[in-house]
């Protein structure tokens, strides 16, 4: 929303206010108008100098929360009016901010929800196959006779201090997509968004990791431990640089993403991850062909690693990136989040 979130500490928290208000669920009967709640964030990029049609019918409940603090509150009215159906007017990290502030809230019982497209990159609607022109009006027609598609979150918690606390969203990185993430706000000043901005960015990357030294951010990463499952076996290791540092992580639960490009090659559903050792030049020149899902073999001799995982601890010694904000260093544990239903065209 309107401050970044840097810090755990800095989250909203879900008042016992809010929990009680929450508790208001509603069985809805055949051919019954829908409950709408919309949390409407005017600075997500394609909501800039738009005003939002709020006169769509009476049971249409606009809020436009000023930063993330008034999230919780704005939720708390939905759940205790019982909404049946959750609108998110805005971009992936809106998307972010309403899940983390809601997860406290409706718990595992979560109204169908909707989003519309409003973002600069947009991943999450690529992945439900919404148009780039989905509208309110669009979204209440196919809450009745649309299709529905379930996702699970990703569910980052730090591991020690601010214990507890937890953010949920859909792609996270590090390493060299830090990095990429930067260049990506310069492609998006430049006028280029949604896969075009991903297009752009991603072939950057892979021209600074042909061309520059170790040096260089790109081919550099960050230092970091990754342990696997529940068991937290460590990520296996190629020969390729330093064992400590990886120059790249990459972890979705989405299944189509921005451009067409495939990172997680033939997996597709539950918590996914790719992770780059610090490769060579020539596996470099390799990476379009990946990204287009055609790996050839050998990927984790080369420095590929392409895993599915129930969950896996991250210790990371740099910032990294969830649904286009920084978080700070430290340990993670990340993991699947409720299962979440979601209104298709």
């Amino acid at each position: 929303m309107a401050t970044p979130i840097y810090e755990f500490a800095q989250l909203p928290h879900v008042t016992p206010r809010a929990r009680v208000r929450a508790s208001a669920r509603r069985d809805r009967a055949p051919g019954e108008t829908p409950n709408v709640g919309v949390i409407y964030n005017p600075r997500s990029h394609g909501n800039q100098g738009a005003d939002f049609d709020c006169g769509i019918c009476p049971q249409v409940h606009i809020a436009k929360p000023g930063d993330r603090s008034q999230l919780p509150e704005a939720l708390a009215e939905f759940a205790a009016r019982g909404i049946d159906l959750l609108v998110i007017n805005g971009g992936d990290g809106t998307v972010r901010d309403v899940l983390t502030c809601g997860a406290g809230i409706f718990g595992e019982d979560w109204p169908a929800i909707a989003v519309l497209p409003k973002g600069k990159t947009n991943a999450l609607t690529v992945d439900l196959g919404v148009p780039a022109d989905w509208s309110m009006q669009n979204a209440l027609d196919a809450f009745e006779r649309g299709g529905r598609i379930h996702r699970r979150p990703i569910d980052v918690s730090p591991i020690g201090e601010h214990k507890g606390n937890r953010i949920l969203g859909f792609i996270l990185g590090a390493g060299a997509f830090t990095t990429a993430t930067r260049a990506g706000q310069s492609a998006h000043r430049l006028g280029a968004f949604n896969s075009m901005a991903v297009a752009v960015t991603t072939l950057w990357g892979v021209l600074q990791c042909l061309f520059a030294s170790r040096q260089n951010p790109w081919r550099r990463g960050a230092r970091m431990a990754i342990h696997l499952g529940t068991q937290l076996s460590p990520m296996a290791h190629s020969e390729h640089g330093d064992p400590q540092w990886r120059q790249l992580l990459f972890s979705s639960t989405l299944e189509t993403l921005p451009a067409g490009i495939k990172p997680f090659g033939r997996l597709r559903s539950g918590l996914k991850l790719v992770a780059l050792d610090q490769i060579t030049r020539r596996t470099t020149l390799l990476i379009p062909t990946i990204l287009r899902g055609r790996a050839p073999t050998g990927l984790r001799e080369r420095g590929i690693h392409q895993i599915t995982t129930p969950q896996f601890t991250l210790e990371i010694e740099d910032q990294f990136i969830f649904d286009g904000e920084a978080f700070p260093a430290g340990k993670y544990r990340v993991a699947q989040g409720p299962e979440l239903e979601f209104v298709t065209p």
